[in-house]
């Protein structure tokens, strides 16, 4: 086992990340700005070291300035956590280099899975189920027209390097397709510094599911199930569960199956998150592949009792699943998480400020991952995702309800926050029903706006 972790993220994350290496006895370094001077990870953490001021690109995002820490700290290895440089194969590749263990995959599969057109291509050879689409990188959109006439539309074009929305239009004709597709690269070029394009078929009302994945160093791989995200606003989730309603015991295990083999063969090390689009009949269709721990891993945490950062620690370290795991997964009841922003819950606009009272609730099956305070910062230069809220019920309808209390029972004043959003959704009829799909809160939103008029 490792001696000392730096880790190399900020807010909940690091401290989730401090929190397993206790557990397992391993020295924490934690890397700061100095607006995070006074954050929970830094008090927490065996050492802290400042590495530059608030701006991301002078700080966390300082690719020498964090192996200079690393190096100063004399770590064993480097925690990434999730965004920053968690999925930066250059950063991981100047770990190893350094001597330095990445706690996460090698950085070729790193590289291969964040060009979404490659990882389409190699999943699709693996015998992952894919959405038809074009081969290779579209050269113009006269390549794309003709793509679009073989697929059929609706068509989706998507950034081969990005995510998040960005560098993305849904196609209906082929009278749009010239102007939607110039959008989209120009968009993909400003936000990832690479235009590339590529095509699937659009899927109408779809379901957004993801499997959690473990592969230890010595060729084991296992799925820890679903995830059900289609909560989200622009392509950024809101609210997660796991299991998710749409996928039958069955389907669970074939697709789980499907993607061990998948990730054994292209040589997967550590955890990742195999997004899919789950349609109405069920059909599941690879989208992307996360090479990182996710935001919601604690929903598969909740429902399986597999701690996955103790798990990706151990894993880095050399430890074969065996000793990860303890035994076969287990599913156990139904989870929620629900995602708190520092933003205004109807204009989604950032709320940096000052926390003036802070009561996150208790109870049976009530987590809250989260590094604020009373009195605390919520600085205005980082995302703003301020605490987790995770619940666990015997089933879906049991989670709801524990979910709606515990957001009645959570009080952070000071700053807007995304917790009236979270309880208007948990009181919607179709979330409790089930019936949901990734259009959800646009229709939900268009609703309250209408009633309010």
């Amino acid at each position: 086992m490792f001696k000392k972790v730096l880790i190399a993220n900020r807010g909940e994350i690091a401290l989730r990340i401090i929190c397993a290496c206790k557990e397992l006895d391993v020295r924490t370094v934690v890397i700061y700005s100095e607006a995070d001077r006074n954050s929970l990870p830094v008090r927490f953490a065996d050492e802290a070291i400042c590495i530059g001021p608030p701006q991301l690109a002078l700080s966390y995002l300082n690719i020498p300035a964090v192996i200079s820490a690393a190096e100063i700290a004399n770590v064993d290895a480097v925690h990434p956590g999730y965004g920053l440089l968690a999925e930066n194969a250059n950063f991981a590749e100047v770990c190893e280099t350094s001597g330095i263990k990445f706690i996460g995959p090698p950085p070729e599969i790193t590289r291969l899975m964040g060009e979404k057109e490659k990882a389409r291509a190699a999943m699709k050879r693996a015998g992952v189920p894919i959405l038809p689409g074009s081969e290779g990188i579209l050269a113009s959109d006269g390549e794309a027209i003709e793509w679009a006439r073989q697929v059929g539309y609706p068509v989706i074009v998507k950034a081969s390097a990005g995510g998040g929305g960005r560098g993305m239009r849904i196609v209906r004709s082929e009278e749009e397709l010239p102007a939607l597709f110039t959008q989209a690269q120009a968009e993909a070029a400003g936000a990832f510094g690479n235009g590339d394009l590529y095509m699937e078929k659009y899927v109408e009302r779809p379901r957004h599911i993801e499997f959690q994945i473990l592969a230890d160093q010595h060729g084991k791989v296992v799925s820890l199930g679903e995830r059900e995200c289609s909560i989200q606003r622009r392509h950024q989730k809101l609210l997660e569960e796991s299991p998710s309603t749409q996928v039958t015991p069955e389907l669970r295990d074939q697709i789980g199956a499907i993607l061990c083999k998948a990730l054994t063969d292209i040589g997967y090390m550590n955890a990742g998150t195999i997004e899919f689009l789950i349609d109405q009949d069920r059909r599941l269709h690879f989208i992307e592949m996360n090479t990182r721990i996710q935001v919601e891993h604690p929903v598969t945490e909740m429902v399986t009792d597999v701690d996955l950062v103790k798990s990706q620690i151990m894993i880095a370290a050399g430890s074969p699943m065996d000793e990860v795991l303890h035994g076969p997964i287990v599913h156990r009841g139904h989870a929620i998480e629900c995602r708190i922003n520092a933003e205004h819950p109807e204009k989604f606009t950032p709320s940096a400020g000052k926390i003036t009272a802070f009561h996150p609730p208790g109870g049976t099956g009530v987590r809250v991952d989260t590094a604020a305070y009373a009195e605390g910062i919520i600085p205005p230069y980082y995302d703003s995702l301020i605490a987790k809220l995770i619940v666990r019920g015997k089933d879906r309808d049991e989670a709801v309800s524990r979910m709606a209390r515990a957001l009645e029972m959570f009080i952070v004043e000071g700053i807007y926050t995304t917790i009236p959003l979270h309880r208007r959704i948990l009181a919607d009829p179709d979330f409790r029903a089930g019936k949901i799909d990734t259009g959800f809160i646009e229709r939900f939103l268009a609703a309250g706006k209408e009633k309010s008029a």
